[in-house]
């Protein structure tokens, strides 16, 4: 039920920070910077956090945010807001449409809502654990039920050397029938609409991580870290449909 009110207030905030993402998408003019961490960060991404911040603390005062440019706000609260305003960067830093916005809403710790949203395809995937809509329509998973027809997604394969078991990854990947970096949110907005199969990423953030727990919940899939266990204060993910996301999670982590 609070999914479905708040639908038209997300959709907003991922219609608002369209509207500062989009024209600086393949503009030669776009400056990027790093951060202390080395990833980078561009004035679209800090302009896209302030409106979105912006707008929750009008319509929701007593509720926190957590967003990856400007930090945490009241984390504490019942229901906190975490946005990602682009998740993604590296690809649209470089004119690469594979990326997005992410939200979520966490009651208690616990993400109730995500989305994910592409500005410049238009698609906002909604989802709610229970249900997940692409546009307004429901999507599922596709049930492909061997490894041999899945298709396998990642973000950056040097982090799985990095921080994973590389050798495993590599089994993985010879074994299904395709396997591409359509990577960061979009990767899993495909598995979440029917497009792939199985989506993977050694190391993530809260704000990259929680808006995805939703979407794939409510298309009928699972998600967890990289070991199986509960996502929500992980800090990897492994995303399938239920008839293969166990037999990944073997061969991620064969000894």
């Amino acid at each position: 039920m609070i999914a479905e009110k708040l639908y038209p207030f997300v959709q907003t905030l991922a219609e608002k920070s369209a509207a500062v993402i989009t024209p600086y998408f393949a503009n030669s003019r776009l400056k990027i910077e790093l951060k202390e961490d080395e990833t980078p960060v561009t004035h679209a991404d800090r302009a896209a956090e302030r409106v979105m911040r912006d707008l929750i603390a009008r319509k929701f005062p007593k509720h926190g945010i957590i967003g990856e440019e400007y930090g945490a706000e009241n984390e504490t609260a019942e229901f906190v807001w975490v946005v990602d305003p682009i998740d993604g960067t590296k690809s649209f830093a470089a004119g690469c449409p594979l990326f997005g916005t992410l939200i979520c809403l966490l009651q208690d710790g616990i993400p109730i809502l995500g989305a994910i949203h592409q500005p410049v395809l238009n698609q906002f995937c909604f989802g709610d654990n229970h249900t997940t809509t692409l546009n307004g329509k429901q999507v599922a998973m596709r049930p492909t039920s061997q490894l041999e027809n899945a298709s396998l997604l990642t973000t950056d394969i040097k982090n799985i050397f990095q921080h994973q078991d590389g050798a495993n990854f590599e089994k993985l990947a010879e074994k299904v029938s395709l396997f591409r970096t359509w990577g960061d949110c979009y990767g899993y907005l495909l598995l979440a609409t029917g497009w792939a199969d199985i989506m993977i990423d050694p190391i993530m953030n809260p704000w990259d991580l929680l808006p995805l727990i939703p979407v794939i919940r409510g298309a009928n899939g699972i998600i967890t870290t990289w070991d199986g266990s509960n996502p929500v204060k992980g800090t990897s993910i492994v995303a399938a449909n239920k008839l293969i996301h166990g037999r990944v999670i073997e061969m991620l982590n064969a000894p």
